[in-house]
């Protein structure tokens, strides 16, 4: 398999632990589970969750654990495999472990940026929408953006907290998923998406 297909296959892995995370931070905001989006996501990843269910339990309070753990063991093969396939021999587990932590959190950090993005347009667009998709964006950023409204409160019709919480977005990603990622190794160059 050449270079193309190893990143084609790093890219899907990449989307599938997107929807993952995603579900993660749905169940953790406490989102809408009859949101058809809701749904489709967790039908897109019951097949690989549901093993983890099995040993784990059930749901801990707001943090799904079987769908952490799920995220967590199909990036970790995922690297091992790519990394055999390209030549690189077995990797050190300790750099598959940093650069599959690494992985997940680029993923939430890439979703809740998305989210507030969605959210800051929603709220110029249409401050009222009841779409599905509207509405997960809202309760999926909720939780974030409850506490930073309450230290920064609005300016007249101008909300700086969406402002904070790209920054604090940015510094997580540069200082944390950074840090991993170049402490994994070899590892890291499969983190991003």
């Amino acid at each position: 398999m050449g270079n193309a297909g190893l990143l084609l296959v790093n890219t899907l892995v990449n989307l599938y632990i997107f929807l993952l995370m995603l579900r993660f931070l749905l169940q953790a905001s406490q989102a809408d589970y009859y949101n058809p989006i809701s749904q489709t996501v967790v039908k897109i990843t019951q097949p690989a969750v549901r093993p983890f269910q099995s040993f784990l339990g059930p749901v801990m309070g707001r943090f799904d654990l079987a769908t952490l753990a799920t995220g967590f063991v199909i990036k970790a093969v995922s690297i091992v495999i790519i990394l055999q396939v390209a030549g690189f021999g077995m990797p050190p587990i300790v750099s598959v472990a940093i650069g599959t932590v690494a992985a997940l959190a680029n993923a939430i950090l890439k979703i809740y940026f998305f989210a507030l993005i969605g959210m800051i347009i929603l709220s110029w667009v249409a401050p009222n929408a009841s779409h599905p998709g509207a509405m997960l964006v809202m309760q999926l950023v909720e939780p974030i953006m409850s506490p930073l409204r309450r230290v920064i409160p609005p300016l007249g019709m101008i909300d700086l907290s969406p402002i904070v919480a790209f920054i604090a977005i940015s510094l997580i990603d540069g200082i944390v998923v950074g840090s991993l990622t170049r402490a994994a190794g070899v590892v890291g160059a499969l983190v991003g998406l």
